[in-house]
């Protein structure tokens, strides 16, 4: 097949949409393979005063090396976003890491710059012979040696080092000028005059030399082209020959003194043009070839278009895919150096380089492939191709096709996919609609089409979608349900489905489907108080979201308790939150009959605020007591308003006792508090504690009067007293001969208390 890319003959540069695809010839039935579009916008002003000489391709932009020293970042349409006045002579390589935020650049007159884009600040040099080639390493953003590799007559590495100042290495020489490196994960590959070597950089070893093959051709003029498939294979492709080779791990024991790594030509085969550039496209190839054809008028070759390629790797040979031949720009005066490939991986987009034009070639999809069948007048075909999109559609202005694609589609009883294509088939045409509608009711599959039918700007007539949604009730209540979720409401009469309804639960009224949906109903009807009672008698989640959402708290007054049956904590966070809309007196009264409630909204209350509830604090005393005694005692402490007498009777009644404690020294009974303390609870510290705690000598006698006969008691009281009373008047009234346990520890902790008190006071004496 020839394809060309036509320019007007003017200018060459002002040409059509239409004029920047190749053209097939009209008799091919064989169907192209990639689809061409010329890159034009800013880069057309670049080309019209300037060269390419060289491009990298990063997945969000492209970077252009010009003859006359130029470099220019442009995203993937051609617009130019920066640009770089680097050199006054032809820039010959530009590399960029996988981030695309570091750049490096060499040019002719031996400039290398490796910078930031964002920052400038980087690697500035100037060489005394030709750079021709700078590769970055592919994490070079985020390493922390900022590794990168030049090649002019040698291969130099350079790194930081740990004092941020540039170390160079030279990792090859004498062979001749370096054309091309390939850097990928830690293996880099670069091509000389001798052919083509890998060098390991974590293992720093070089683990192959791939000879050049045809050695008459100068490298100069068809030189090398390196593409890494992966992160282990590399394609090398030099005149007419091409070689992957794949990186390999040696076994331990066949290591010796060889490199850890070795390299396996897989496969290996001539071409019938020269190489200019290979790209790796799945498990086949893309390949571009400089071509030379005699002329018809004198026994000389002359440049001919050049011809891009898909082919098929073999071990020996290769098979051939697709082939292009491209009128590119000025091709008739283009060299094999001339031409450069250069591909995004992340999109499959080819990018042929030559110094007048840059063709972007891309696989062809499927709306493509519709648009061959459709120039072939292969309407079958096109049908049962894979889905035709709306665009398409609307270029072809072949909605007949369409509408046969939809009916092959209910032929084959494919009815959802049909139903699909109606969307974008039937567009805005009511009509359409309504008879596509009324075709898929006779055949039974209304549903099938339900969820495609218009319900934005384009609606059909009310009637539709009502026939639609009474077959869902007879068949499919979740289906239904759905269908009113996500329909609008204006879109039928609202009544109608609402009558509907409820004739349905007239026969099935427990239904939780149909309730629910009833509910959905009279919210958009804004029968609030309708949709309310059944999401109140079904415990729906969404019944407090309908109370915020359209203020029903008027509505709700008389349904307190059936809110905190369903759900304690949120309805009594929606009655605090909401008190000027339902006050505190309103709850308590809906609650009276339900003490367990209650107690769970003036809890919550007490807790957001002592003072609001404080008329109900009295009440609060039993609700606690009977239902929550944990909170009685923090509720005692911290409510001033708590009638003491009311709360100690209560206390007294249930046998409370630290309650009726904490009540007794409040109201300042502390001899009966403590007397509690050491008969109810027989618990020593805590009546020391409380001994401590209000400070008081007859206290301190009551305690001794009481422990005085119980060992374990007096214990306690040599331990702690020895603060707070003479430990001697205990120790006198224990009677002769009782034996106590760990007396000796507590006289020894007697004694030391003693010297500390010593101690202090002749401090302060002194």
């Amino acid at each position: 097949m020839i394809w060309g890319v036509l320019g007007n003959k003017n200018s060459g540069w002002k040409i059509s949409l239409r004029d920047c695809f190749l053209h097939q010839e009209e008799d091919s039935e064989e169907e192209p393979k990639l689809k061409y579009e010329r890159l034009s916008n800013g880069m057309t002003e670049i080309l019209q005063n300037d060269a390419a000489s060289c491009m990298t391709v990063h997945d969000k932009f492209l970077a252009l090396g010009t003859h006359f020293g130029k470099v220019f970042l442009l995203d993937i349409q051609g617009n130019i976003t920066q640009k770089f006045e680097i050199s006054s002579v032809k820039i010959n390589q530009i590399s960029l890491d996988e981030s695309g935020e570091h750049v490096g650049i060499c040019s002719e007159d031996g400039k290398v710059q490796v910078f930031g884009l964002y920052t400038r600040e980087g690697f500035h040099e100037n060489f005394d012979c030709p750079i021709k080639v700078v590769a970055l390493h592919p994490q070079f953003t985020r390493s922390n040696y900022k590794q990168f590799v030049t090649g002019g007559n040698k291969l130099l590495l350079y790194e930081r080092n740990w004092l941020n100042r540039w170390k160079t290495s030279v990792l090859h020489e004498g062979e001749g000028t370096i054309t091309n490196i390939k850097w990928r994960a830690n293996l880099i590959a670069w091509a000389n005059n001798v052919g083509v070597k890998i060098y390991d950089i974590s293992t720093k070893q070089r683990i192959t030399n791939v000879l050049r093959d045809n050695v008459s051709l100068r490298p100069d003029m068809y030189p090398c082209s390196l593409c890494w498939k992966d992160n282990t294979t590399l394609i090398v492709g030099w005149g007419s020959s091409i070689k992957i080779c794949v990186v390999k791990e040696r076994n331990p024991t066949e290591m010796r003194d060889l490199p850890s790594r070795y390299v396996e030509i897989v496969s290996a085969f001539e071409t019938e043009f020269f190489i200019c550039g290979l790209a790796p496209l799945a498990d086949q190839l893309v390949t571009l070839f400089f071509v030379k054809e005699n002329s018809d008028q004198m026994d000389e070759e002359l440049c001919a278009r050049p011809r891009l390629d898909i082919i098929q790797p073999l071990p020996e040979s290769c098979e051939e895919i697709s082939s292009d031949a491209l009128t590119v720009r000025n091709f008739q005066d283009n060299e094999c150096r001339d031409y450069r490939l250069e591909h995004s991986e992340g999109e499959s987009l080819f990018y042929i380089i030559s110094p007048k034009d840059i063709v972007v070639a891309k696989e062809r999809d499927q709306d493509d492939h519709i648009d061959w069948l459709v120039q072939k007048k292969k309407y079958e075909e096109a049908l049962m191709a894979a889905e035709i999109s709306f665009k398409n559609i609307k270029r072809h202005d072949v909605q007949k096709i369409g509408m046969e694609y939809i009916n092959h589609l209910v032929n084959t009883r494919d009815y959802d996919s049909a139903a699909r294509k109606c969307q974008k088939v039937l567009g805005k045409n009511m009509e359409l609609w309504e008879n596509e509608v009324y075709r898929f009711k006779t055949i039974g599959q209304l549903k099938a089409i339900s969820q495609y039918l218009p319900r934005g700007d384009l609606r059909l007539r009310p009637a539709i979608y009502e026939m639609i949604l009474h077959e869902f009730l007879k068949t499919d209540y979740e289906g239904f349900a759905t269908l009113i979720r996500e329909w609008p409401g204006d879109l039928y009469n609202n009544m109608a489905i609402v009558q509907a309804v409820t004739d349905h639960l007239k026969r099935d009224p427990t239904n939780s489907t149909l309730l629910t949906t009833l509910a959905e109903l009279y919210t958009y009807d804004q029968r609030y108080d309708r949709a309310l009672e059944i999401y109140l008698r079904l415990r729906h989640k969404d019944v407090y979201q309908l109370i915020h959402k359209h203020n029903l708290f008027s509505s709700i007054e008389d349904k307190i308790v059936l809110l905190m049956d369903f759900d304690k904590e949120k309805a009594v966070d929606m009655l605090l939150d909401n008190e000027d809309k339902i006050s505190i007196d309103k709850v308590v009264e809906e609650l009276a009959d339900r003490p367990e409630l209650l107690h769970v909204y003036l809890h919550k209350l007490f807790k957001r605020d002592h003072h609001k509830g404080q008329k109900y604090h009295e009440r609060q005393i039993g609700l606690y007591a009977e239902y929550d005694r944990p909170n009685l005692l923090p509720f005692l402490r911290d409510s001033t308003h708590c009638p003491l007498e009311k709360a100690l009777e209560i206390c007294q009644q249930r046998n409370f006792v630290e309650e009726t404690v904490f009540l007794l020294s409040r109201m300042g009974n502390c001899r009966r508090a403590l007397q509690m303390i050491m008969e109810e609870l027989a618990d020593v510290d805590k009546a020391i504690e409380f001994a401590k705690d209000q400070d008081d000598a007859e206290l301190w006698d009551d305690l001794i009067s009481y422990s005085i006969d119980k060992p374990p008691f007096i214990t306690g009281l040599l331990n702690n007293i020895g603060t707070h009373v003479d430990p001697i008047l205990l120790i006198r009234r224990i009677k002769e001969g009782m034996e106590i346990p760990n007396l000796r520890d507590s006289l020894v902790k007697i004694l030391h208390d003693y010297n500390l008190q010593v101690r202090h006071a002749s401090r302060r004496l002194a």
